[in-house]
């Protein structure tokens, strides 16, 4: 997304604590340099050769604040007490982030209160019963080795923002790292206004977990990577069923609300799929130049066909509740199902034999461990969120972008979702991989302008 945004990152007060963790400012001397509130990477790279100078010059200074461990901190080791919760959906690598928060905390600064909220927001509630859990390395050494999360997890809750500051001043912490999606990190923001509305010296740091890779400014998001390996054996799987059997079809719903960035890659990882479904793209169902026709050709010519279809993909064909689910998100339509029936309905009435195999891997994958990709990423972003929070930055979640882990202010990152551009290279390489008609509409004077 280009423009100019103000990247700055809110701290709690000077830092005057000098680290324990003992690195170097100098070069050539073979250890690891501190960084500085100095660096920065830009984030507009792409930059026209026809822009007027003042835009170039505004691209420049279009600065994101590099992560890292810092010389002088805020808090002392001594006085820290940290909480840790995961919010939202399960997602592999959470375990990996858990772990990587709480050995950094206590091998590289020494801080030995730091508790596990359970159950995500609702760990915070008197109603719920569930009491925190004290974390040591030992505790969690070998969580990541397993899916799901450590901790539990929940949806909802981060609505009640008083009683979620309530909570953490009950509790005496310090510094608590919320690891969740876009409608955590946005109550994860209400919470840290909270605390400074009541003068509360309190970092609140986000570590970005969605799985659909959806949130604006970020490279990706952890999970992602093995989201993408899972789905691809599932459309392995689906392939080699549609591939030995009379006209044989396999359908493949992921994951993706509002963006397709599983089903695309997936799509491109696989090499298999023949038609690939986007909340993004729209598309007919009926018509000559809708999908069920587009996907009766395929049969016709190669007699096999595989579709993968993202979650939020096709919802204008069924009917909207607009009912919302406890983390907010609307309510969508199972348009896995919904295609099943559709696409057996249609060759009926042709009097076209089919065999077709629905697969839906979704949870499996949500609860799969970290692929080794994955694994790297979330030591690095939990190292980094540490890093963030024991310099007094608040309000902030770590991200990559342009391969370099930075803060970025929680307002910016829940202003907008993160879609895939369907006049973009990544959906161009998709259409080449699928071999779909770039467009499955009868009419397209009637597609809505891009989001």
């Amino acid at each position: 997304m280009k423009g100019c945004f103000d990247f700055t990152i809110d701290e709690l007060g000077p830092c005057k604590v000098t680290s324990p963790i003992q690195l170097s400012k100098e070069h050539n001397d073979y250890r690891a340099n501190y960084v500085t509130d100095e660096e920065f990477i830009r984030y507009n790279i792409d930059v026209e050769s026809n822009c007027e100078e003042d835009q170039t010059e505004a691209f420049k200074h279009n600065l994101i604040q590099k992560a890292g461990p810092r010389e002088l901190i805020y808090f002392n080791p001594k006085h820290v007490n940290a909480g840790i919760c995961t919010c939202g959906g399960l997602c592999p690598g959470l375990n990996d982030v858990i772990r990587a928060i709480v050995r950094c905390l206590y091998n590289r600064y020494g801080v030995r209160r730091i508790r596990g909220i359970r159950f995500g927001f609702k760990g915070l509630f008197p109603e719920y019963g569930f009491d925190t859990i004290d974390l040591t390395p030992d505790d969690v050494d070998d969580i990541h080795k397993t899916g799901g999360s450590f901790l539990g997890t929940s949806r909802g809750g981060g609505n009640r923002v008083m009683d979620i500051v309530d909570a953490i001043e009950a509790l005496n912490m310090n510094m608590v790292f919320i690891i969740g999606g876009d409608g955590t990190q946005r109550g994860a923001l209400e919470v840290a206004e909270e605390i400074e509305k009541r003068g509360l010296k309190v970092a609140i740091v986000g570590i970005p977990k969605t799985i659909d890779n959806d949130l604006i400014f970020i490279q990706r998001s952890f999970g992602f990577d093995t989201a993408v390996q899972k789905a691809t054996e599932a459309v392995s799987a689906a392939h080699m069923e549609a591939h030995s059997h009379i006209n044989g079809i396999g359908l493949i719903k992921l994951m993706g609300r509002e963006s397709g960035f599983i089903a695309t890659a997936t799509a491109l990882a696989s090499h298999e799929a023949n038609f690939c479904l986007i909340p993004e793209v729209p598309f007919d169902l009926e018509g000559p130049e809708g999908f069920l026709a587009s996907l009766e050709k395929r049969i016709e010519k190669r007699h096999h066909a595989v579709i993968i279809v993202a979650e939020g993909a096709g919802q204008v064909h069924m009917n909207a509740t607009n009912e919302k689910d406890a983390s907010g998100n609307k309510k969508l339509g199972d348009i896995g199902a919904f295609l099943k029936d559709k696409i057996n309905e249609y060759f009926a009435k042709k009097d076209i034999h089919i065999n077709l195999k629905y697969i839906d891997p979704s949870y499996q994958i949500r609860s799969a461990p970290a692929a080794p990709t994955d694994s790297i990423y979330c030591e690095r972003l939990g190292n980094n969120a540490v890093h963030a929070a024991m310099a007094g930055k608040t309000k902030l979640v770590i991200g990559l972008v342009h391969d370099k882990y930075v803060h970025l202010p929680i307002r910016l990152v829940t202003a907008r979702r993160h879609k895939v551009n369907p006049e973009g290279s990544m959906w161009r390489d998709a259409l080449d991989a699928t071999g779909q008609p770039i467009l499955m509409v009868n009419d397209k004077n009637s597609l809505p302008p891009i989001q």
